[in-house]
């Protein structure tokens, strides 16, 4: 097997901005495994918060590369599930450069048996939730263009935190009625505050809020969901599986996002512990193009809630943009994850 990979700054169309930092571009890998003349293409997304970048994953997949495990590929006992387990164990951390590696994977897979990605994951594509459109925080003026943007999309997703709350959300509702989910990325600090300002998000018409105080306050998470009249969801503080039981009764549900599960395999492990536990399910993104979408869609059939907006959200996209329809990522039948590089 050929590995191939190069670093790729993924450009926002608006400075993002939310509660702890802002930024106008992020960082990712671009990967490329060929195995017997098919190509799967994964993606590492490295926000500035997020510990990783290209080098480190550069290193990292010189690691994978001299371990031999990619060589497994394609023997009968060896299954993706088995690799990402080995390649999990060469070294900790790097979550989203062995994600892309899982992602690759899935989409080699796929390719060379002729299925979608979907279908290897076990989905319904009919079963596909909405997704929605983030809003960055910004100013009123730039709020409204944003939701102008956001036409296709039946859901708005508002980042919160900041000290004008209460003005982002007036703003946007004088310009629109849709639903919409609110996310704190940790920026509230006192549970009170954060009750009293749930209660009025949803008189707003915010039916789900996540991470709404720092994600080591688990104890504080927990009264913030008990107190609150819509569900209340784990980001910053669930990461990976292990963090299961570090965050029970805490939260209503969890934001998948491939980037933190090291990709696909675990990321539907951790979606079958969670209906087990009796969490909602959100499957979420980083800052990503149509590869990452496309694996996050994969699964979102199997999810409550969707945030997949990646590609909308940039101006070069290196894959062909998905499509969208009534506010629903298409899932199509064409093998992998059904996406084109554009050359």
């Amino acid at each position: 097997m050929k590995i191939r990979y190069t670093k790729y700054d993924l450009q926002l169309l608006h400075p993002f901005r939310i509660a702890l930092y802002a930024r106008t571009y992020t960082p990712l890998t671009l990967l490329e495994l060929e195995h017997e003349g098919h190509i799967g293409y994964g993606e590492s997304s490295m926000p500035p918060y997020f510990g990783e970048t290209p080098e480190t994953a550069f290193e990292f997949y010189k690691i994978v590369e001299h371990s031999g495990i990619l060589t497994q590929f394609g023997i009968k006992t060896k299954n993706i599930g088995d690799m990402m387990n080995e390649i999990d164990t060469l070294a900790k951390g790097n979550s989203a450069a062995k994600a892309s590696i899982d992602i690759a994977l899935h989409d080699l897979k796929g390719k060379l048996e002729n299925k979608p990605v979907w279908s290897l994951m076990g989905s319904v594509p009919a079963s596909m939730p909405v997704t929605s459109c983030t809003l960055g925080i910004d100013t009123p003026s730039v709020l409204r263009q944003k939701v102008g943007e956001a036409a296709e999309f039946s859901v708005i997703k508002v980042k919160l935190g900041s000290d004008n709350d209460h003005e982002i959300i007036k703003t946007i509702r004088e310009v629109t009625d849709k639903p919409l989910y609110a996310d704190a990325n940790q920026g509230w600090s006192d549970p009170d505050y954060a009750i009293d300002m749930i209660h009025w998000l949803a008189e707003q018409g915010v039916i789900l809020v996540e991470q709404p105080l720092p994600k080591h306050d688990i104890d504080g998470n927990a009264i913030v969901t008990e107190g609150s009249p819509i569900p209340i969801f784990a980001d910053e503080s669930f990461q990976r599986f292990a963090d299961f039981n570090r965050i029970s009764g805490a939260f209503h549900g969890i934001n998948i996002k491939l980037m933190k599960s090291t990709g696909l395999f675990e990321a539907k492990r951790m979606l079958m512990e969670a209906r087990k536990r009796n969490l909602q399910v959100m499957v979420g993104c980083m800052s990503e193009t149509s590869c990452g979408i496309m694996a996050g869609a994969a699964l979102a059939p199997q999810c409550d809630f969707a945030d997949l907006d990646g590609p909308w959200l940039t101006s070069n996209n290196p894959f062909d943009t998905p499509i969208l329809r009534g506010g629903k990522i298409q899932l199509y039948d064409v093998a992998g994850l059904g996406i084109n590089k554009i050359d």
